[in-house]
């Protein structure tokens, strides 16, 4: 029977990666038309695996399983690469989007994520632990993650710090 099933999986089980999905926000909108109000769904949901990839996704559509269907496709696609070492950052950093400005910064083992909801949505699904954040002017979830996305994609791997002041990874990360 294994052999049966596995001529139908695309992928096999050791290859299939699980995902870290969590909704950031559900919005509804309606727009009134001759026989009433016509409601609509958008969804906002980050996608990660746990271990330094994270993505986000934006998805529309009139049924709400629907909406959150395509904005966790669109998530998928847009993986991006997290530079985490023993569960934080490599170095602070400020990530801005339009009015909003996210504050993310690496702490000491044990301290955990503090972080507004929608910024630690974000660094779960990386599988960041530790680390300090603050969420500057709009509180906007849209504009908060797109400014989280912003300061991750400024954010250099350990590596290129250490060479970057003359270190070695040891002696940086201590």
């Amino acid at each position: 029977m294994e052999e049966h099933q596995k001529k139908f999986d695309k992928e096999p089980k050791e290859k299939r990666e699980e995902y870290i999905e969590k909704l950031v926000t559900l919005n509804r909108t309606s727009k009134t038309v001759k026989g009433g109000r016509r409601m609509a769904f958008s969804a906002l949901t980050v996608v990660g695996d746990g271990k330094g990839r994270v993505g986000y996704g934006l998805g529309k559509a009139n049924d709400v399983s629907e909406a959150i269907k395509k904005s966790i496709d669109k998530a998928k696609r847009s993986l991006v690469t997290v530079p985490l070492k023993n569960g934080t950052l490599p170095h602070d950093v400020v990530g801005k989007y339009k009015s909003s400005s996210v504050l993310v910064k690496p702490a000491c083992s044990g301290t955990g994520l503090i972080a507004g909801g929608t910024v630690r949505a974000i660094m779960e699904a990386a599988g960041a632990t530790d680390l300090l954040s603050k969420s500057l002017g709009s509180s906007s979830a849209v504009n908060v993650v797109r400014a989280t996305f912003d300061a991750i994609s400024k954010l250099m791997d350990a590596k290129k710090v250490a060479a970057n002041r003359g270190k070695t990874l040891d002696e940086l990360w201590g």
